[in-house]
């Protein structure tokens, strides 16, 4: 069964919305009212949505191609925010339109941001370390022709 597509993706989305929540329910329990701390706390909690795209992004890009992971972390990342504005204001005791469409629609946006900038920033560490798929190709295809004797032309 984990070896299914939709369960990756669900697992991410699913992980994704852990984050969210217990940066809700650390907001709401400790933080209640201090608007400073609560600032703080979103901002910590997308800086963690974004790492853990990264490190995600960083090990499939080993594995596979980006047409086999890119989808998979595209859906997770779609599933988790909405989750995230949907269901996660229930958390805060609050509905997804508390506090106005303005809210809502930003942090959409700031979700969808620092999503993008997670998996760039993993796959692009993968591409610079010459550890993503096809960069790995492309070393053993070398290796595999300096391996070969040269073909010798009779004359």
């Amino acid at each position: 069964m984990r070896q299914q597509r939709w369960f990756r993706i669900t697992a991410l989305a699913l992980g994704l919305f852990a984050i969210n929540a217990v940066a809700r329910l650390v907001i709401r329990f400790a933080f209640d009212g201090d608007d400073s701390a609560q600032g703080t706390a979103t901002i910590v909690m997308f800086i963690v949505i974004a790492l853990a795209l990264a490190v995600l992004t960083f090990v499939r890009s080993q594995r596979e191609k980006p047409s086999g992971w890119l989808p998979d972390v595209a859906f997770g990342a779609l599933g988790g925010m909405l989750l995230t504005v949907l269901v996660g204001p229930f958390l805060s005791g609050h509905g997804p339109f508390a506090d106005g469409a303005g809210d809502f629609f930003a942090q959409i946006w700031i979700y969808g941001a620092c999503a993008i900038a997670g998996t760039l920033l993993g796959y692009w560490t993968a591409v610079m370390l010459g550890r993503d798929y096809r960069s790995r190709a492309l070393k053993a295809f070398t290796e595999a022709r300096k391996s070969r004797p040269r073909r010798v032309v009779g004359r």
